[in-house]
């Protein structure tokens, strides 16, 4: 695998106003993203986890350019996509697509399946009328769809279909980088196991590169090489997959895995009950965001913010107790 990043996020922030607008006096805005940073190396998975409303979409929308930054870089195979004008902007987005959670709303009800499939191909003037259809043929079938789908509406389908329509709409320019965002969590669990296996098979027939987007640990597990976890809009701890399920080092991921169900009665680990609510993140508590509900949290964890530190080979976490964490894992969960 070839370790230069396609993708570079740089102290990446996101706030959104909220409430009316005041001559005078301050708008208070929702963080909710701040100081995010992170890679994606060339044809790996990238998993993203997270509780709703930590900004696991959010990074994900700036970072394809949907919607503008607050501050932070993201750079896209060496380009800056924040400092491109709009023409530059529109050719780099072939090269990077996006797979939405809703299969049913992200696809027009109004449109058959190959002007949908078809409609990358004619927003960028791609190949003609006839090329446009041996091209949507093409793709349908491989992922997995019978030219019958051709003049067919979406309600026609079901929602696995569906999302492998998507799939098909999202290869149609032959990108380098795709963001899945929570593209199975809205199907039946042997129906995300279909579109999970089709997805890993695509990645190694045409070595495409993924930011997968879930808040399944077990979905995260299977189709991940290395996982960023996020709370309160910030990245808390990045590892190896296998590394990180083996000795999570933040309390907060620890949290995480202890929830996961174990298939062996005899298994006696014991939950981390995190307790309280998550902060309000137009007010986030100083210091470290997830001192307020942390089983370990210490007075410094109050008053300073830590940063990302390296514990081992790819393996960062933002806590000033990371060499505690996996020390009272091993205790909690055996």
């Amino acid at each position: 695998m070839n370790t230069a990043p396609l993708v570079s996020v740089r102290h990446l922030e996101k706030q959104f106003p909220v409430g009316e607008w005041r001559p005078f006096q301050p708008r208070e805005s929702v963080k909710a993203l701040d100081d995010v940073s992170f890679d994606i190396r060339k044809g790996e998975t990238f998993g993203l986890v997270g509780e709703s409303g930590c900004g696991k979409s959010t990074v994900a929308r700036v970072m394809l350019g949907l919607i503008p930054p607050s501050g932070g870089q993201v750079h896209f195979d060496q380009h800056n996509i924040f400092n491109l004008d709009r023409e530059a902007l529109r050719l780099l987005r072939k090269r990077m697509q996006i797979i939405f959670q809703d299969p049913f709303s992200s696809l027009d009800p109004r449109k058959t399946i190959e002007k949908i499939v078809a409609e990358p191909l004619t927003v960028h003037r791609i190949g003609s009328v006839d090329e446009r259809r041996s091209r949507v043929r093409e793709l349908l079938g491989r992922v997995g769809l019978t030219p019958a789908a051709f003049n067919r509406y979406p309600h026609e389908f079901s929602g696995g279909q569906r999302q492998r329509i998507a799939i098909a709409r999202a290869l149609a320019l032959d990108p380098d980088l795709i963001v899945c965002d929570e593209p199975v969590s809205a199907l039946d669990v042997s129906i995300q196991a279909q579109v999970l296996n089709l997805l890993k098979q695509l990645q190694r027939d045409i070595g495409l590169t993924y930011l997968f987007i879930s808040h399944d640990l077990s979905v995260v597990k299977h189709i991940s090489d290395r996982v960023g976890v996020m709370y309160l809009g910030s990245i808390i701890e990045i590892a190896p997959v296998d590394d990180l399920f083996r000795r999570p080092m933040h309390p907060y991921t620890l949290s995480l895995m202890s929830a996961l169900p174990v298939p062996d009665p005899r298994a006696q680990g014991r939950r981390v009950l995190l307790q309280g609510d998550v902060p309000n993140p137009i007010h986030p508590p100083d210091g470290c965001r997830f001192h307020t509900r942390c089983f370990m949290a210490e007075r410094r964890c109050r008053t300073q913010r830590p940063g990302l530190k390296v514990w081992g080979e790819g393996h960062q976490v933002a806590c000033h107790l990371a060499d505690r964490s996996n020390h009272t894992l091993k205790g909690i969960m055996s």
